[in-house]
């Protein structure tokens, strides 16, 4: 999917949805941990917290007690505008959400405790920049060998490169803005969808496989997959991750 096809499409998803798929019945064996459970761990009372790519915010207000204060930023105006309505569902005082390129933060020098985010590019020289002495950087991606049989299936997918090129591109430019303590793990979780109406939510609002549903033959293809990956406990695929814990 090109840039400006993606980003059209992340803009459409955010009005309507946001990045909330608490509605899709799924069960994962494998998951090794949960990012913002992560970051909360690393948070004091006190702490300033930026959140990059938060979407619509659902993962970021799940741990807004654990810091002073919490900024999410996207660069989609709807997911921000969906962000902000959950801010108002929620009660919480202490959280904002402002779209911002994460390529250019609009935050003073060593202004943030912890920064934080979860599949969405960002620029290591920028959260180094905002970032105070000794503070942290936790990022979760998708790795390359995410949802295979898909990918597989469908004759293409999100990424089309080696599994762990994106890793190490991002250990290397984290390394290049200065961080230290630069640890990184990985996980290849079984998922199971429980009905073809989860796993199309998911298709239709994601780029899993780009372009889903724009062409006939995807329902056909679709179908085989439903009927060689079905199981008892569900369609099965994987979900493949990758966690950076860095240090400035």
């Amino acid at each position: 999917m090109q840039k400006f096809d993606y980003l059209r499409f992340y803009e459409k998803v955010g009005q309507i949805n946001g990045w909330d798929f608490s509605r899709v019945k799924c069960t994962s064996e494998g998951v090794e941990w949960d990012l913002y459970q992560e970051v909360a761990q690393r948070c004091d009372q006190s702490d300033l917290l930026l959140d990059i790519g938060t979407g619509g915010g659902e993962a970021l207000l799940t741990i807004a007690h654990a810091a002073l204060a919490l900024i999410g930023i996207d660069q989609s105006a709807g997911m921000i505008e969906t962000a902000n309505r959950n801010a108002r569902l929620s009660g919480r005082k202490n959280i904002r959400f402002l779209q911002m390129n994460a390529e250019k933060l609009q935050f003073p020098e060593q202004f943030f405790n912890l920064v934080s985010c979860r599949h969405s590019p960002f620029s290591a020289a920028e959260a180094a920049r905002v970032l105070v002495k000794g503070g942290f950087f936790l990022t979760q991606q998708v790795s390359e060998a995410d949802k295979t049989n898909l990918a597989q299936t469908f004759g293409r997918g999100q990424s089309m490169n080696a599994d762990g090129t994106l890793k190490m591109k991002y250990v290397a430019e984290l390394q290049e803005a200065g961080f230290c303590d630069i640890q990184s793990f990985d996980y290849d979780a079984t998922e199971y969808y429980e009905t073809v109406e989860d796993l199309m939510f998911l298709l239709r609002n994601t780029p899993i496989i780009p372009g889903f549903g724009q062409s006939p033959i995807d329902f056909e293809r679709l179908q085989h997959f439903i009927e060689q990956y079905q199981t008892d406990k569900g369609i099965q695929t994987n979900s493949k991750r990758f966690m950076i814990i860095a240090r400035k």
